[in-house]
């Protein structure tokens, strides 16, 4: 019986993949580097860090790794702050309080910084429901290397047969599956360029688990 769901945050919670691709893009012209759809693409669920060290010996730009970190953060916070229309995604909250209300715990492991992450959690109050937070910063290598999942899955109250990640993009599956963990694909509108044929069951709509369903899983 499953004990413990372990979420993912961007494109799983919450839909900051807007604001991301407008503070990356932005910070790409001030570099003067083109990205190709197909390599940003490649990013997602990959620490901001280790997309520059990427982008770094890509380009050859001779800035330093935290340097490039720290400006690309700071055009997201601006343009987060500033986005009023920004929400959970459809169905998520739902879910979130059905699974804390019937005794599932609850785990957040995302590539996400700790900064950014605080935002979300704030701004949508759901620091209640969670037991634990990791960061995908406190990593040297980000998904798909499994070490972040195969970390919150210490912190559950159950071993990891009886954990489930949830999931959007290629790289997290991979680093899901890759810690051994059953893994639920999300297939939202916006991760069309991601495979999610690794995943074990694949959903298109929160609405199509809760509690009951998620439990039973094996």
């Amino acid at each position: 019986m499953i004990k413990t769901v372990i979420f993912d945050m961007d494109g799983v919670i919450v839909d900051t993949e807007p604001v991301h691709h407008y503070a990356y893009h932005q910070h790409f012209k001030h570099l003067n580097i083109d990205v190709t759809k197909e390599m940003y693409a490649s990013f997602t669920g990959n620490s901001t860090k280790n997309v520059y060290q990427k982008l770094k010996e890509a380009f050859e730009i001779l800035e330093e790794v935290e340097d490039l970190v720290q400006k690309k953060r700071s055009l997201f916070n601006d343009a987060f702050d500033d986005k009023e229309d920004l929400d959970l995604l459809p169905g998520v909250r739902e879910l979130i309080v059905n699974l804390y209300d019937n005794g599932i715990q609850l785990i957040l492991a995302s590539s996400a910084s700790k900064v950014t992450i605080e935002r979300v959690f704030n701004r949508f109050k759901l620091h209640q429901y969670f037991t634990h937070i990791v960061s995908g910063e406190d990593f040297p290598k980000s998904k798909p290397h499994p070490a972040i999942f195969e970390h919150a899955a210490s912190l559950s109250v159950a071993p990891k047969e009886e954990c489930v990640v949830i999931e959007d993009s290629t790289n997290g599956i991979k680093a899901a599956k890759a810690a051994g963990i059953y893994c639920i694909g999300y297939l939202s509108e916006n991760s069309h360029l991601q495979e999610l044929a690794e995943a074990d069951m694949v959903v298109n709509h929160f609405a199509e688990l809760n509690a009951e369903k998620i439990s039973k899983l094996q």
